[in-house]
């Protein structure tokens, strides 16, 4: 249910009605920000009064202050508060939560918490100079911190009812079945995805999961990290699942370091251990590593899929569909690594006044030296998005279709049909998924490899799991 706000001085009046009553010492809202990030809430910047000295708070509520009904996969901003403060009762750093909003401050589902200063980003936090002599600990760090979460009493908090529940098998169910419902054929999902159905692991122990413990979901400064943020998908779960989210290498910002880009699997482990007594299995944590990529691989096609069916047509979202290529070729470095040769470009095209190539190159070139320099926000971040799409575009013309030449070639050969390319892609995927190909078939391993690190090439060839396959030929 939305929250109708007339203006907006009726929603800072509101707010500072909620931080002069609230915030201990707080005597005036001076200044409101609503900063950018943040995927599906809204994070605000306060600027108050408190004690005599001006200080900033922070606010974090559902987007436009709606009042959402809670679900097993995401139970609500009130919960994530609750989860905060029951991390920070067992030594996670945490910002202290102030107010968890009511339907009568009138200001939808949020809560006002302590504004707590630290790096966000993941790139700076791999490359940054200023966080050099903080990165060699800094997997340590992950680690004692995750056995921190993990310990966490569900029972003494509260928050068992509050949370979904959800063993390994029934994960893997839940996106299977959400990769089936889109009606799509890649085979390399459907190979990762028997993978995971054959190495299931038997956790000791249910504990709450973070889900998202990554860097761009906690702050660093300096000395360390400063706080924990974005609980929204918690749950009770496997713990290793938040061990082997980190490692997945989506979220290595381009580096060869496997823990979170800044970091060695054994030191994360050891910090885990340290704090928890329990040693960790490297492959139960490689299960989950595994798991990352392939959820990622799935969530990418659940973009295309919201642009397919209109409720979200931004250029974003087609975008993040080619994402999916980055995700299936960490799923071939880890799962069937080796040689695959890149498709060699045909000629040159028919000489044409304008050609294909240069209308499209025109339009790239317009909205990244024009059109990006007279925007602002998330208008020029769209620009930017577009013109990569373009670049998209334009690797795919020059191998004028050769790759998709080779891979049918290859399943023809494979299955001995004359059958077109979808018939056969959606065969392997059929087959792979019903157990009929064994994963160890050497001819279908070195097809998928060949056929994912050929569509990397065109999707994105500057991505660090796209070199590491090429490492291998």
């Amino acid at each position: 249910m939305s929250l109708e706000v007339p203006s907006f001085e009726a929603f800072e009046a509101a707010l500072a009605d909620v931080v002069t009553a609230h915030v201990p010492g707080c005597s005036a809202l001076l200044k409101v920000e609503r900063l950018s990030g943040g995927a599906s809430q809204e994070t605000y910047r306060l600027t108050v009064e408190r004690d005599g000295i001006e200080m900033p708070l922070a606010m974090r509520r559902t987007p436009g202050g709606e009042y959402l009904e809670p679900l097993p996969a995401h139970p609500g901003l009130d919960v994530e508060a609750q989860l905060m403060q029951a991390a920070k009762a067992v030594g996670v750093p945490e910002p202290e939560v102030y107010h968890v909003l009511t339907r009568a401050d009138g200001l939808g589902d949020g809560f006002v918490m302590e504004w707590i200063d630290g790096e966000a980003l993941g790139a700076r936090i791999t490359r940054d100079a200023k966080f050099e002599s903080i990165r060699p600990t800094l997997a340590k760090e992950c680690g004692r911190i995750l056995a921190q979460i993990h310990s966490i009493d569900l029972d003494a908090t509260e928050l068992r009812p509050r949370l979904a529940e959800m063993t390994p098998k029934q994960f893997l169910a839940q996106m299977l079945e959400r990769y089936h419902a889109f009606g799509e054929r890649q085979p390399m999902i459907d190979y990762a995805g028997r993978w995971l159905e054959e190495h299931l692991p038997t956790p000791a122990r249910l504990t709450l999961v973070h889900n998202d413990f990554r860097a761009g979901n906690f702050l660093l400064t300096p000395t360390g990290i400063s706080a924990v943020l974005d609980w929204e998908v918690a749950h009770i779960g496997d713990p290793m699942r938040d061990l082997g989210w980190i490692c997945t290498n989506s979220w290595r910002f381009g580096s060869a370091l496997p823990v979170g880009g800044f970091g060695e699997y054994q030191d994360l482990f050891d910090g885990y251990s340290e704090v928890s007594g329990i040693d960790v299995d490297p492959e139960h944590v490689k299960f989950w590593e595994v798991f990352g990529s392939f959820w990622w691989a799935i969530g990418c096609l659940g973009m295309a899929e919201h642009y397919r069916s209109g409720p979200d047509q931004s250029v974003e979202r087609p975008a993040i569909g080619r994402r999916t290529s980055e995700c299936q070729v960490d799923c071939v470095n880890l799962l069937i690594p080796g040689a695959a040769e890149l498709v060699v470009a045909p000629g040159r095209e028919v000489a044409e006044m304008p050609s294909q190539r240069e209308l499209i190159q025109s339009v790239r070139d317009y909205l990244r030296d024009d059109a990006m320099v007279n925007l602002k926000g998330r208008s020029q971040f769209l620009a930017r998005v577009a013109g990569n799409s373009l670049d998209i575009v334009l690797r795919e013309l020059a191998l004028g279709g050769q790759h998709q030449v080779e891979e049918l070639d290859r399943l023809q050969a494979y299955f001995g049909t004359g059958d077109d390319l979808i018939t056969l892609r959606s065969r392997l995927a059929e087959e792979l998924r019903e157990g009929s190909i064994p994963l160890s078939d050497e001819r279908i391993q070195a097809h998928l490899r060949t056929t994912v690190v050929n569509q990397i090439a065109i999707d994105q060839p500057n991505y660090s799991g796209f070199k590491r396959a090429q490492s291998l030929r």
